[in-house]
């Protein structure tokens, strides 16, 4: 999987990308499902806008984005947004595969 972290009106440290890397297990269940992840952090006026596209690997792409005032709150509640989305695009495909397996053995 590859992984962008890009900073828009702000320079990304380390810490924010260690702290990204972490929460990234939270979605350990379905890295296999994901070709690659962009995450835009933009400072704005009142505070944060946090951002994530994913790219499955069937070709289709989720994005989910906060806007809050802190950052690190911002994260952590976009990665709920973000597992919920996962599991979400997981299950359809699972969902999928077993209607065609169950077609094709008929």
């Amino acid at each position: 999987m590859n992984l962008e972290v890009k900073g828009v009106h702000f320079e990304v440290s380390d810490h924010i990308r260690d702290t990204i890397d972490k929460k990234l297990k939270r979605i350990d269940f379905a890295k296999d499902l994901i070709v690659d992840q962009l995450f835009t952090l933009t400072k704005t006026k009142n505070g944060y806008k946090v951002e994530c596209t994913t790219n499955f690997r069937w070709g289709t792409s989720a994005h989910v984005g906060v806007d809050t005032v802190g950052l690190m709150e911002g994260l952590d509640i976009l990665f709920d947004k973000l597992a919920q989305k996962v599991h979400k695009e997981k299950e359809k495909i699972q969902e999928h595969s077993s209607r065609t397996h169950e077609a094709a053995e008929e």
